[in-house]
């Protein structure tokens, strides 16, 4: 397929250039591991790779892309947990630090129990 045929779109336009690196970072790891030979890469030309080659390149971008996404999920997750729990305790993050929220005084339930 000429360079003019591309039937793929981007749905995010600006990762187009963090993909291609990718490509080439994974291509690079995979051909030191002696997995794939990236000799018949001519600039920025596959078409001579095979495509199983290609595919492993796909499918460990794929891996990473995954692995990313669940990464960022989770990191998500727990700051959730993190504030859900402050906000019980009563504290709220103001300018990056915690402070005691002054709605909820918590000395007065030392002072009845």
């Amino acid at each position: 397929m000429g360079t003019g045929q591309r039937s793929n779109n981007y749905v995010v336009k600006e990762a187009a250039q963090a993909l291609q690196n990718m490509k080439y970072e994974i291509a690079k790891d995979l051909s030191a591991a002696n997995i794939i030979n990236t000799a018949p890469i001519q600039g920025d030309y596959w078409g001579y790779m095979t495509a199983k080659d290609c595919g492993h390149v796909g499918g460990q971008m794929v891996k990473n892309m995954i692995l990313a996404a669940e990464q960022s999920l989770s990191n998500q997750a727990v700051a959730n947990v993190q504030t859900s729990f402050n906000a019980s305790l009563g504290y709220q993050k103001q300018n990056d630090t915690l402070q005691q929220n002054p709605s909820l005084n918590l000395n007065s339930l030392d002072s009845k129990y």
